[in-house]
Protein backbone atom coordinates (compact mmCIF):
# COMPACT_ATOMS: atom_id res chain seq x y z
CA UNK A 1 0.00 0.00 0.00
CA UNK A 2 0.96 3.49 -0.77
CA UNK A 3 0.17 4.49 3.00
CA UNK A 4 -0.15 3.43 6.81
CA UNK A 5 -4.15 3.13 7.65
CA UNK A 6 -3.99 2.65 11.33
CA UNK A 7 -7.43 2.67 13.40
CA UNK A 8 -7.37 5.02 16.34
CA UNK A 9 -8.68 4.25 19.86
CA UNK A 10 -11.36 7.01 19.30
CA UNK A 11 -14.33 7.85 17.02
CA UNK A 12 -13.81 5.16 14.47
CA UNK A 13 -10.63 7.29 12.98
CA UNK A 14 -7.91 6.34 11.39
CA UNK A 15 -4.49 8.31 10.78
CA UNK A 16 -3.17 7.70 7.30
CA UNK A 17 0.26 8.73 7.08
CA UNK A 18 3.07 8.44 4.16
CA UNK A 19 6.56 9.51 3.90
CA UNK A 20 8.79 10.00 0.51
CA UNK A 21 12.42 11.82 -0.20
CA UNK A 22 14.74 11.43 -3.31
CA UNK A 23 17.76 13.07 -4.94
CA UNK A 24 16.77 16.03 -6.64
CA UNK A 25 16.36 15.59 -10.86
CA UNK A 26 15.59 18.92 -12.15
CA UNK A 27 17.85 22.03 -11.96
CA UNK A 28 15.32 24.75 -10.73
CA UNK A 29 15.39 24.32 -7.20
CA UNK A 30 11.89 25.58 -6.47
CA UNK A 31 10.28 23.23 -9.45
CA UNK A 32 12.31 20.71 -6.94
CA UNK A 33 10.84 21.57 -3.88
CA UNK A 34 7.55 21.52 -5.43
CA UNK A 35 7.89 18.14 -7.20
CA UNK A 36 9.17 16.87 -3.84
CA UNK A 37 5.94 17.61 -1.89
CA UNK A 38 3.51 16.46 -4.59
CA UNK A 39 5.13 12.89 -4.68
CA UNK A 40 4.57 12.77 -0.66
CA UNK A 41 1.30 13.99 -1.34
CA UNK A 42 0.40 11.52 -4.22
CA UNK A 43 0.48 8.67 -1.66
CA UNK A 44 -2.65 10.15 -0.01
CA UNK A 45 -4.10 11.46 -3.41
CA UNK A 46 -4.26 7.07 -4.52
CA UNK A 47 -6.39 6.06 -1.38
CA UNK A 48 -8.99 9.01 -2.55
CA UNK A 49 -7.72 11.02 -0.19
CA UNK A 50 -8.11 14.77 -0.93
CA UNK A 51 -7.06 16.41 2.38
CA UNK A 52 -3.83 16.70 4.42
CA UNK A 53 -4.16 17.57 8.33
CA UNK A 54 -0.09 18.29 7.94
CA UNK A 55 3.22 18.17 6.56
CA UNK A 56 6.90 18.01 7.44
CA UNK A 57 9.10 18.34 5.05
CA UNK A 58 13.04 16.63 4.89
CA UNK A 59 15.82 18.13 3.97
CA UNK A 60 19.21 16.61 3.41
CA UNK A 61 22.21 20.21 2.81
CA UNK A 62 25.06 19.19 0.50
CA UNK A 63 27.74 19.52 2.70
CA UNK A 64 30.02 19.90 -1.04
CA UNK A 65 27.65 23.21 -1.35
CA UNK A 66 29.66 26.39 -0.84
CA UNK A 67 27.67 29.05 1.25
CA UNK A 68 26.63 31.15 -1.41
CA UNK A 69 24.78 28.44 -3.06
CA UNK A 70 23.26 26.67 -0.14
CA UNK A 71 21.87 30.17 0.70
CA UNK A 72 20.36 30.72 -2.42
CA UNK A 73 19.68 27.08 -3.68
CA UNK A 74 17.78 25.68 -0.15
CA UNK A 75 15.34 28.56 0.67
CA UNK A 76 14.00 28.12 -2.80
CA UNK A 77 13.65 24.30 -2.48
CA UNK A 78 11.76 24.63 1.07
CA UNK A 79 9.51 27.54 -0.62
CA UNK A 80 8.78 25.09 -3.71
CA UNK A 81 7.13 22.40 -0.90
CA UNK A 82 5.72 25.12 1.46
CA UNK A 83 4.03 26.40 -1.95
CA UNK A 84 3.07 22.89 -3.08
CA UNK A 85 1.82 21.84 0.01
CA UNK A 86 -0.73 25.39 0.35
CA UNK A 87 -1.87 24.40 -3.10
CA UNK A 88 -2.77 21.05 -1.51
CA UNK A 89 -4.43 22.86 1.58
CA UNK A 90 -2.03 22.04 4.09
CA UNK A 91 1.11 23.48 5.11
CA UNK A 92 4.16 22.48 6.38
CA UNK A 93 4.47 22.88 10.12
CA UNK A 94 8.18 21.46 10.83
CA UNK A 95 10.45 18.75 9.48
CA UNK A 96 14.35 17.80 9.83
CA UNK A 97 17.21 19.38 7.92
CA UNK A 98 20.82 17.77 8.13
CA UNK A 99 24.20 17.80 6.44
CA UNK A 100 24.84 15.13 4.33
CA UNK A 101 27.00 14.56 1.00
CA UNK A 102 24.26 14.83 -1.14
CA UNK A 103 21.26 17.06 -1.42
CA UNK A 104 17.70 14.87 -0.55
CA UNK A 105 14.82 15.86 -0.20
CA UNK A 106 11.42 14.80 0.64
CA UNK A 107 8.33 14.96 3.44
CA UNK A 108 5.98 13.16 5.79
CA UNK A 109 1.75 13.73 5.03
CA UNK A 110 -0.27 13.02 7.77
CA UNK A 111 -4.44 12.94 7.82
CA UNK A 112 -7.17 11.62 10.23
CA UNK A 113 -9.83 10.43 8.13
CA UNK A 114 -13.04 8.80 8.59
CA UNK A 115 -13.48 5.11 6.89
CA UNK A 116 -15.89 6.89 3.57
CA UNK A 117 -12.97 9.61 3.07
CA UNK A 118 -10.01 7.00 1.46
CA UNK A 119 -10.53 3.62 -0.91
CA UNK A 120 -8.63 0.71 -0.36
CA UNK A 121 -6.46 -0.34 -3.23
CA UNK A 122 -7.77 -4.03 -2.99
CA UNK A 123 -11.45 -3.76 -4.64
CA UNK A 124 -10.55 -4.28 -8.48
CA UNK A 125 -12.59 -6.63 -10.54
CA UNK A 126 -12.92 -8.29 -14.16
CA UNK A 127 -14.26 -5.87 -16.42
CA UNK A 128 -12.93 -2.87 -14.72
CA UNK A 129 -10.68 -0.23 -17.08
CA UNK A 130 -7.51 1.27 -15.96
CA UNK A 131 -6.74 4.61 -16.32
CA UNK A 132 -3.23 6.29 -16.38
CA UNK A 133 -3.69 10.35 -15.09
CA UNK A 134 -0.32 11.74 -16.11
CA UNK A 135 1.81 10.88 -19.28
CA UNK A 136 4.87 8.20 -18.71
CA UNK A 137 8.79 9.40 -20.16
CA UNK A 138 9.73 11.70 -17.59
CA UNK A 139 12.97 10.31 -16.48
CA UNK A 140 13.92 9.70 -20.47
CA UNK A 141 13.41 13.77 -20.56
CA UNK A 142 15.22 14.92 -17.65
CA UNK A 143 18.05 12.80 -18.85
CA UNK A 144 17.56 13.55 -22.09
CA UNK A 145 18.16 17.19 -20.81
CA UNK A 146 21.27 16.57 -19.25
CA UNK A 147 22.80 15.27 -22.32
CA UNK A 148 22.66 18.72 -24.40
CA UNK A 149 25.62 18.76 -22.87
CA UNK A 150 27.27 15.93 -22.94
CA UNK A 151 27.85 15.55 -27.01
CA UNK A 152 28.77 11.55 -26.69
CA UNK A 153 25.41 10.96 -25.53
CA UNK A 154 23.47 13.81 -27.47
CA UNK A 155 24.97 12.09 -30.50
CA UNK A 156 23.23 8.87 -30.05
CA UNK A 157 20.04 10.52 -29.87
CA UNK A 158 20.07 13.89 -32.36
CA UNK A 159 18.92 11.77 -35.00
CA UNK A 160 15.05 11.40 -34.15
CA UNK A 161 14.75 14.71 -31.65
CA UNK A 162 15.34 18.05 -31.87
CA UNK A 163 16.98 20.26 -29.15
CA UNK A 164 14.44 22.36 -28.68
CA UNK A 165 11.45 19.31 -28.61
CA UNK A 166 14.21 17.81 -25.76
CA UNK A 167 13.87 21.37 -24.13
CA UNK A 168 10.21 21.23 -24.67
CA UNK A 169 9.55 17.37 -23.68
CA UNK A 170 11.88 18.46 -19.99
CA UNK A 171 9.36 21.69 -19.41
CA UNK A 172 6.93 19.21 -19.52
CA UNK A 173 8.29 16.85 -17.36
CA UNK A 174 8.91 18.86 -14.52
CA UNK A 175 5.17 20.62 -14.91
CA UNK A 176 3.68 17.16 -14.66
CA UNK A 177 5.90 16.09 -11.45
CA UNK A 178 5.21 19.22 -9.78
CA UNK A 179 0.65 18.86 -10.63
CA UNK A 180 -0.62 17.22 -7.37
CA UNK A 181 -3.04 14.30 -8.07
CA UNK A 182 -5.67 16.08 -6.02
CA UNK A 183 -8.24 16.08 -8.41
CA UNK A 184 -7.77 12.34 -9.38
CA UNK A 185 -8.55 11.50 -6.19
CA UNK A 186 -11.33 13.57 -5.59
CA UNK A 187 -12.93 12.21 -9.01
CA UNK A 188 -12.18 8.57 -7.31
CA UNK A 189 -15.04 9.00 -5.18
CA UNK A 190 -17.05 10.19 -7.72
CA UNK A 191 -16.96 7.61 -10.22
CA UNK A 192 -16.38 4.48 -7.81
CA UNK A 193 -12.65 4.24 -8.38
CA UNK A 194 -11.99 0.16 -6.77
CA UNK A 195 -8.38 0.92 -6.28
CA UNK A 196 -5.71 2.72 -7.51
CA UNK A 197 -1.87 3.39 -6.79
CA UNK A 198 0.63 6.02 -7.59
CA UNK A 199 3.40 5.12 -10.37
CA UNK A 200 6.47 6.73 -9.01
CA UNK A 201 10.20 4.90 -8.88
CA UNK A 202 9.28 1.22 -10.17
CA UNK A 203 7.44 2.41 -13.62
CA UNK A 204 3.95 1.69 -14.78
CA UNK A 205 4.52 -1.64 -14.69
CA UNK A 206 6.03 -2.31 -11.49
CA UNK A 207 3.34 -0.42 -9.68
CA UNK A 208 0.72 -2.01 -12.04
CA UNK A 209 1.86 -5.39 -10.43
CA UNK A 210 2.35 -4.35 -7.04
CA UNK A 211 -1.63 -3.05 -7.01
CA UNK A 212 -3.08 -6.09 -8.49
CA UNK A 213 -0.81 -8.52 -6.29
CA UNK A 214 -2.92 -6.89 -3.43
CA UNK A 215 -6.70 -7.44 -4.69
CA UNK A 216 -8.66 -9.55 -2.80
CA UNK A 217 -10.27 -10.89 -6.06
CA UNK A 218 -7.98 -13.21 -8.67
CA UNK A 219 -7.61 -10.92 -11.43
CA UNK A 220 -4.92 -9.63 -13.85
CA UNK A 221 -4.53 -6.45 -15.35
CA UNK A 222 -3.44 -6.45 -19.30
CA UNK A 223 -2.10 -2.60 -20.36
CA UNK A 224 -2.79 -1.99 -24.52
CA UNK A 225 -1.82 2.37 -24.34
CA UNK A 226 1.04 4.03 -23.01
CA UNK A 227 0.70 7.46 -23.07
CA UNK A 228 4.21 8.97 -23.19
CA UNK A 229 5.61 12.51 -23.61
CA UNK A 230 6.00 13.05 -26.90
CA UNK A 231 9.29 12.01 -28.70
CA UNK A 232 10.67 10.04 -25.35
CA UNK A 233 9.65 6.79 -26.68
CA UNK A 234 12.39 7.66 -30.13
CA UNK A 235 15.26 8.57 -27.87
CA UNK A 236 14.54 5.63 -25.64
CA UNK A 237 14.61 3.18 -28.89
CA UNK A 238 17.76 5.00 -29.86
CA UNK A 239 19.93 4.44 -26.58
CA UNK A 240 19.28 0.82 -27.09
CA UNK A 241 16.31 0.46 -24.89
CA UNK A 242 18.38 1.97 -21.86
CA UNK A 243 15.69 3.25 -19.78
CA UNK A 244 12.89 0.05 -20.58
CA UNK A 245 10.48 3.04 -21.37
CA UNK A 246 7.77 0.64 -23.67
CA UNK A 247 8.40 -2.30 -21.35
CA UNK A 248 6.87 -0.19 -18.56
CA UNK A 249 10.07 -0.43 -15.98
CA UNK A 250 11.21 3.02 -16.94
CA UNK A 251 11.55 5.47 -13.22
CA UNK A 252 9.01 7.84 -12.87
CA UNK A 253 8.91 10.59 -10.28
CA UNK A 254 5.78 12.11 -8.88
CA UNK A 255 3.72 10.12 -11.64
CA UNK A 256 -0.26 9.88 -12.20
CA UNK A 257 -2.63 7.71 -10.57
CA UNK A 258 -3.33 4.32 -12.12
CA UNK A 259 -6.95 4.16 -11.33
CA UNK A 260 -9.37 0.86 -11.65
CA UNK A 261 -12.37 2.20 -12.54
CA UNK A 262 -15.86 0.58 -13.45
CA UNK A 263 -16.15 0.62 -17.18
CA UNK A 264 -18.83 2.52 -17.14
CA UNK A 265 -17.77 5.33 -15.67
CA UNK A 266 -13.92 5.29 -16.37
CA UNK A 267 -14.56 7.56 -20.16
CA UNK A 268 -16.42 10.36 -17.78
CA UNK A 269 -13.61 10.17 -15.57
CA UNK A 270 -11.13 10.91 -18.31
CA UNK A 271 -13.34 13.55 -19.34
CA UNK A 272 -13.65 15.23 -16.24
CA UNK A 273 -9.78 15.28 -16.05
CA UNK A 274 -9.56 16.77 -19.13
CA UNK A 275 -12.10 19.42 -18.28
CA UNK A 276 -10.24 19.88 -14.61
CA UNK A 277 -6.76 20.10 -16.00
CA UNK A 278 -7.33 21.95 -19.45
CA UNK A 279 -6.25 25.36 -17.54
CA UNK A 280 -2.56 27.13 -17.23
CA UNK A 281 -1.49 23.90 -14.85
CA UNK A 282 -3.39 21.28 -16.64
CA UNK A 283 -1.36 18.49 -17.23
CA UNK A 284 -0.93 18.01 -21.29
CA UNK A 285 -2.36 18.65 -24.48
CA UNK A 286 -4.15 15.27 -24.82
CA UNK A 287 -6.15 16.24 -21.28
CA UNK A 288 -5.65 14.78 -17.84
CA UNK A 289 -6.42 10.74 -18.32
CA UNK A 290 -5.95 8.19 -20.07
CA UNK A 291 -7.86 4.73 -20.60
CA UNK A 292 -4.90 2.05 -20.58
CA UNK A 293 -6.10 -1.28 -20.56
CA UNK A 294 -8.49 -3.71 -18.70
CA UNK A 295 -9.17 -5.63 -15.52
CA UNK A 296 -9.65 -9.42 -16.58
CA UNK A 297 -9.56 -13.09 -14.10
CA UNK A 298 -6.32 -13.91 -13.33
CA UNK A 299 -3.06 -14.30 -11.01
CA UNK A 300 -2.66 -11.05 -9.69
CA UNK A 301 0.09 -9.91 -11.81
CA UNK A 302 0.10 -7.30 -14.35
CA UNK A 303 1.44 -7.27 -18.53
CA UNK A 304 1.86 -4.90 -20.96
CA UNK A 305 0.75 -6.45 -24.06
CA UNK A 306 3.58 -7.34 -26.87
CA UNK A 307 2.63 -3.94 -29.09
CA UNK A 308 1.38 -1.78 -26.76
CA UNK A 309 -0.52 1.38 -28.79
CA UNK A 310 1.95 4.62 -27.63
CA UNK A 311 -0.04 7.75 -27.49
CA UNK A 312 2.48 10.67 -28.19
CA UNK A 313 1.27 13.48 -25.50
CA UNK A 314 3.00 16.72 -27.14
CA UNK A 315 4.39 19.05 -24.37
CA UNK A 316 2.12 21.92 -23.35
CA UNK A 317 2.60 24.76 -25.18
CA UNK A 318 3.88 23.37 -28.24
CA UNK A 319 2.26 23.95 -31.68
CA UNK A 320 1.33 20.20 -31.28
CA UNK A 321 -0.45 20.56 -27.85
CA UNK A 322 -2.63 24.18 -28.97
CA UNK A 323 -4.19 21.79 -31.92
CA UNK A 324 -4.46 19.19 -29.67
CA UNK A 325 -6.16 21.58 -27.36
CA UNK A 326 -8.59 22.66 -30.08
CA UNK A 327 -10.04 19.52 -30.90
CA UNK A 328 -12.42 17.08 -28.74
CA UNK A 329 -11.35 13.54 -29.17
CA UNK A 330 -13.00 11.13 -26.49
CA UNK A 331 -10.21 9.24 -24.49
CA UNK A 332 -8.84 6.34 -26.64
CA UNK A 333 -9.98 2.82 -25.60
CA UNK A 334 -8.59 -0.31 -25.35
CA UNK A 335 -7.08 -2.08 -28.15
CA UNK A 336 -9.20 -5.31 -26.93
CA UNK A 337 -7.84 -7.85 -29.54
Amino acid sequence: MDCCVIPLRHGGLSLVQTTDFFYPLVEDPYMMGRIACANVLSDLYAMGITECDNMLMLLSVSQKMNDKDRERVMPLMIQGFRDAAEEGGTSVTGGQTVINPWIIVGGVASVVCQPNEFIMPDGAVPGDVLVLTKPLGTQVAVNAHQWLDQPERWNKIKLVVTKEEVKEAYQEAMFSMATLNRTAAGLMHKFQAHAATDVTGFGLLGHANNLAAQQRNEVAFVIHNLPIIAKMTAISKACGNLFNLVQGTSAETSGGLLVCLPREQAAKFCSEMKSQSSGAGGQGAAGGAWIIGIVEKGDRRARIIDKPRIIEVPPRGSQAANQDNSSTSPAPSPNLS
